[in-house]
């Protein structure tokens, strides 16, 4: 394997886990809140 390549692999290694990085943090941006918590979080207001 060249040096070249090698490189290539850890670039697409990178972008493959920032893909999943966001695609994760997108799903629990989007999770909606149980309502239980809403009820507790209420409580304290």
């Amino acid at each position: 394997m060249t040096r070249k390549t090698a490189g290539k692999k850890v670039h697409s290694k990178d972008q493959d886990m920032g893909a999943a990085l966001r695609s994760v943090y997108q799903k629990t941006v989007d999770e909606s809140v149980p309502p239980e918590m809403l009820d507790l979080l209420s409580k304290l207001g």
